[in-house]
């Protein structure tokens, strides 16, 4: 039996290509890509993906559904990257942190839909404490994220590396009609009972994402507070391979949070910081965005795979 073969449809985006880079000197698969004038060709695309074990999706959503659309061979599994499938209850969400048994499911899955970005960080610190009862379902929530230019995509990227990079913007506040589409995915996998407040930014540099959750003590459950909710998160992922929780006493030193710290890798940290006089609590995530927040993660969710197949 030969080695499994790996389409990835959509490899010149930023994701793809750094998928295709990250597996490009494996053994253990055989990797596909259409060449350049073939890329648009629906007939040619359907081949592909229906001659491939597992596909890898780096595209818009509406070719994304596309794509999906297009298989008739039962035996092809899909990593979608978009954001096409993220809330549908036949995909298994591909975050296998989130919760106990999703390491499982994601490897036994034929249709695994890659967590966002943002909601990466978002769920890594919501989802164990609405799930441990730490967080009501009910708390309006509100989240900051400040992300690198190369979440845009290709025409972050060209903003700012392009001929006309001297006019980008060092910083810009967006997703002002409160409506991101990242928000329905977040409340729908951290438990939420309402759509929470979602404000990301792109700052001037290329990758890299810190993301931030205010709580108020007071709105928490009696004996809840920043030590609970650490220890809460310290506790979930305990084992967990690329997610780390710094420690209490290395989170009161910290003075401020690098987005790029984790530039190049699959990990992600989280932090919980506290004033305790004021009963405030900051939860925060840093991670690469290209890393744990899309291709690191693909191809994460792509290995489990391969252990099942």
């Amino acid at each position: 039996m030969g080695s499994p073969v790996v389409f990835i449809d959509g490899d010149q985006g930023t994701t793809g290509l750094l998928i295709q880079e990250r597996l490009r000197h494996r053994t253990d698969i055989r990797l596909m890509t259409l060449d350049a004038a073939e890329r648009k060709d629906l007939r040619r695309r359907a081949e592909f993906i229906n001659a491939c074990d597992i596909a890898i999706l780096c595209l818009p959503d509406a070719a994304a559904r596309e794509a999906v659309a297009a298989i008739v061979n039962p035996a092809v599994r899909v990593i979608d990257a978009s954001s096409a499938h993220r809330t549908q209850p036949d995909w298994v969400y591909g975050f296998p942190e989130m919760a106990p048994g999703q390491a499982e499911r994601i490897a036994n899955a034929r249709r695994v839909t890659n967590p966002g970005c943002y909601p990466t960080g978002a769920l890594g610190l919501l989802g164990p404490l609405v799930q441990a009862g730490l967080i009501p379902p009910d708390y309006s929530i509100s989240i900051h994220a400040v992300s690198g230019y190369s979440g845009r995509g290709r025409a972050g990227v060209e903003e700012y590396e392009g001929a006309g990079a001297v006019n980008a913007p060092s910083y810009q506040v967006y997703g002002l009609k409160l409506a991101h589409k990242h928000a329905p995915e977040i409340q729908k996998h951290a438990g939420l009972a309402e759509r929470p407040i979602f404000v990301p930014a792109y700052g001037a540099f290329r990758q890299g994402i810190v993301l931030t959750v205010p709580l108020a003590v007071r709105l928490l459950a009696p004996g809840v507070d920043g030590v609970a909710l650490h220890t809460a998160l310290a506790r979930h992922y305990a084992e967990a391979v690329h997610v780390r929780v710094l420690p209490l006493h290395e989170s009161s030193a910290v003075e401020h949070l690098d987005p790029q710290v984790l530039n190049g890798t699959n990990d992600m940290q989280l932090s919980v910081f506290h004033n305790v006089d004021d009963g405030q609590v900051l939860l925060a995530a840093v991670f690469d965005n290209l890393g744990k927040g899309a291709s690191g993660a693909a191809v994460q969710n792509l290995d489990l795979m391969l252990a099942s197949q």
